[in-house]
């Protein structure tokens, strides 16, 4: 049993990527723009061609966010076996699928040929890291480590254990990836789909309601967060928002006030029967609502977005104008 890393999280200077899809890609992505060497492993068929593109797609919006000294796409090495892709390595990223038992094997396989002492984490969405390192030989040193998509852009890293896993761990794999630029939550605790995830399914669940119950359209949906909280929630969360609603009492007369609003009907948390229909009306008011506009349109418009508010915020902090 290994009692601490190998390494400290600032010593690290190369990092596997295991899985090379949308999140394993922008993993890659990320570490390649913050100066690592990366070393990836799919299976796949031709994930070598679809990972240098995808590598290749994120670079102008890594770029503009600024890159670290000696950061380049060519630092990227897609190997043949997991063995190769992980050695030398001083930290390990996996994101494959989401199917628990394909995750149990694979983390056992990257434990196995992995040296002692450095930490692998897992992009699972959903799976608690207890049901995952069931067996691995050495599973203190597995984490979660869930982003959010896209992972060269969204900066949110949640950070938890499972059962075997030891805190020393946990600890080394939050300092890395705050040293890699991330913003993270170290949960006190696992949770079925963590915190973030939790939050937004709650709103996509009663966007869903909304539409299948034709009160409003995924447009109309869309538009009331841009053009309503969403425009908050990058400055201050949800209760820190409500907390203002309450005036100069803050939160304690905002739920004195609001308390008993909710019991009224404004919400519904079960999800609905996913019918051919409803699928049919998201498709086609998403369809609506693209208006013309390609996938990659649509991807390099998210991404200048997030790089405005980013910028907006960074200004913002540093208590000037941009």
């Amino acid at each position: 049993m290994t009692s601490a890393a190998t390494w400290s999280p600032q010593e690290v200077e190369t990092v596997a990527c295991v899985g090379a899809g949308v999140i394993g890609g922008g993993w890659a992505a990320h570490f390649l723009a913050r100066g690592y060497t990366v070393r990836a492993w799919d299976p796949g068929d031709g994930a070598a061609e679809r990972l240098s593109r995808l590598v290749e797609a994120a670079w102008p919006a890594l770029t503009e966010l600024g890159l670290a000294d000696g950061a380049s796409p060519d630092n990227l090495t897609v190997v043949s076996t997991l063995a190769e892709a992980v050695d030398g390595a001083g930290f390990v990223q996996e994101s494959a699928p989401e199917a628990l038992d394909l995750k149990r094997r694979l983390l056992a396989d990257i434990d196995a040929v992995t040296a002692p002492g450095v930490v692998i984490a897992s992009s699972t969405s959903g799976f608690a890291m207890t049901d995952m390192q069931v067996n691995a030989a050495t599973p203190e040193r597995l984490v979660v480590g869930h982003p959010f998509n896209p992972p060269y852009l969204i900066p949110l890293v949640e950070v938890v254990g499972g059962e075997r896993t030891e805190r020393w761990a946990v600890d080394w794999a939050s300092d890395f990836y705050r040293h890699v630029g991330k913003s993270v939550i170290t949960m006190d605790r696992e949770l079925p789909g963590f915190i973030a995830n939790r939050l937004q399914e709650a709103l996509w669940r009663e966007a869903l309601h909304m539409v299948a119950n034709g009160e409003a359209t995924p447009e109309q949906i869309d538009t009331a967060i841009t053009d309503g909280p969403g425009l908050r929630w990058p400055v201050q969360g949800p209760c820190l928002t409500f907390h203002l609603a309450g005036g100069e009492g803050g939160m304690a007369h905002m739920l004195d006030h609001f308390g008993p609003a909710l019991k009224e009907p404004w919400t519904r948390l079960d999800a609905p029967e996913l019918t051919s229909r409803l699928r049919d009306d998201m498709v086609a008011g998403c369809e609506s609502e693209a208006d013309g506009r390609t996938f990659l349109d649509l991807v390099s418009e998210r991404d200048r977005g997030v790089i405005a508010v980013q910028r907006a915020l960074r200004a913002l902090k540093d208590g000037g104008d941009e």
